[in-house]
């Protein structure tokens, strides 16, 4: 299922849409519309056959009025601008709305990662960094891992951005290894916070989470921990998960009503996050349709896939039996199918809040390593839930108050703390 919708023209009508709500200056609005910077740069790489190929690269600062720009960098073949320039504004708001002192910021490289050897995968990554190094910093831009890079990836960055600048600097990026300066809990953060999330809104709902099933879209990261989260925290069932075949070009849902046990997915899933079919029909899973996923009698929908998956033609073909659509993906979910969810009163939980566990744990890494000093696993876990939990209940105490869909809720907690950092600074 294809995005059918520019994601920065859908970051922006959101924004617009709540802009309009709050009344707000017509020249903070523009200022809040579009990145403060852009960075588009060629990045030459020598291939293992001795060519020449040049990637085309970007790095877009939304707004750093709270503190430095923060977000990843996506390696995906069908990346643009537009793309990351949404995915910079969703950041602002992101950590916004989770109350970090930090800013929104993305980056990301035309190319499919997994036609790279090793060795032109590091080559590609110090380009990136020496192209970009005098405009990312600690404490003007940190960058961190998205879709096709890897904590390996960001630990070349990391050396590369220090041998530039002449001295260690481990906080320039996060969601590196352990033992080069990563922080414990990071793999699992992002995936964990929407499970945090899913707690919050199901209590909110009257909702026994051990009765509930969930129908997961995608099977990287994000949703293989949410995954886990889910049967194990909250004690629920997995009933799908869809992925994108590699080999077959095409995407397929994996399912099971009686639910299905995520470490033995992750057992059969590539560092791509396909899936060996022949492991899951082995374990009795069924292979459907990719699109299957969202048709499911599930308490529970988690689109952990690409933008713009929910829209005005398949919103309709969910069940009656959803209550919560948790958002692990940014921008899953267009304005039309909104609308739609909310005549329904399916409760969303919007992506720049459901998906910051990412974003709050890549913030506890430079923390860490500003301190020199690390903390254990089980801290790094409780502060996430504390921080997410609390982000929860600040946007739905928002929505009761003012009575509007949750995703408004959270963009006016969001926009009226970064207004309110630029009126503190000067900035309006």
């Amino acid at each position: 299922m294809a995005s059918i919708t520019n994601a920065f023209e859908m970051a922006q009508r959101q924004f617009d849409h709540v802009a309009e709500m709050l009344r707000l200056d017509p020249d903070v609005r523009e200022l809040l519309r579009w990145p403060s910077r852009e960075y588009h740069f060629r990045i030459p790489v020598r291939m293992d056959d001795g060519s020449i190929r040049s990637f085309q690269g970007y790095r877009v600062q939304h707004n750093d009025a709270r503190g430095p720009n923060k977000g990843g960098i996506r390696f995906h073949p069908a990346e643009t601008v537009d793309t990351v320039r949404a995915l910079a504004t969703w950041m602002t708001w992101k950590c916004a709305v989770v109350d970090i002192p930090l800013g929104g910021g993305k980056g990301g490289v035309i190319v499919d990662p997994a036609t790279l050897s090793i060795g032109e995968k590091e080559r590609l990554v110090r380009g990136f960094v020496q192209q970009i190094h005098k405009n990312i910093g600690p404490r003007n831009d940190v960058p961190a891992p998205d879709v096709g890079t890897t904590p390996q990836m960001m630990g070349w960055m990391m050396d590369e951005y220090s041998k530039l600048v002449g001295q260690y600097t481990p906080g320039v990026i996060t969601g590196k290894p352990l033992g080069g300066g990563g922080s414990l809990g990071r793999t699992e953060a992002t995936g964990f916070g929407v499970i945090y999330t899913v707690r919050e809104a199901l209590k909110h709902l009257g909702l026994e989470s051990s009765d509930c099933r969930a129908a997961i879209q995608g099977f990287g990261n994000v949703a293989q921990y949410a995954a886990i989260g889910f049967t194990e925290t909250l004690k629920g069932k997995v009933v799908c998960v869809s992925y994108w075949d590699r080999d077959d070009r095409c995407a397929y849902t994996v399912s099971n009503e009686d639910g299905m046990d995520p470490h033995l997915l992750m057992e059969a899933t590539d560092q791509y996050g396909s899936i060996d079919k022949a492991k899951v029909k082995a374990a009795g899973y069924t292979l459907e349709d990719g699109d299957a996923w969202i048709t499911k009698e599930a308490e529970v929908l988690i689109p952990a896939a690409l933008e713009g998956q929910i829209n005005s033609e398949s919103v309709n073909q969910i069940s009656d039996k959803v209550r919560v659509i948790a958002e692990g993906a940014n921008g899953p979910t267009t304005p039309e199918a909104d609308k739609v969810l909310e005549e329904r009163g399916v409760f969303v939980i919007p992506d720049f809040l459901c998906n910051a566990g990412g974003v709050t744990v890549s913030y506890f890494e430079g923390v860490q390593n500003d301190m020199n000093f690390y903390w254990t696993r089980e801290e790094v876990i409780q502060r996430l839930d504390t921080k997410m939990s609390h982000a929860f209940t600040d946007v739905l105490d928002m929505t009761i108050k003012q009575k509007v869909f949750t995703r408004d809720a959270a963009y006016m907690v969001a926009i009226a703390r970064v207004v309110k950092a630029m009126e503190l600074r000067g900035l309006i």
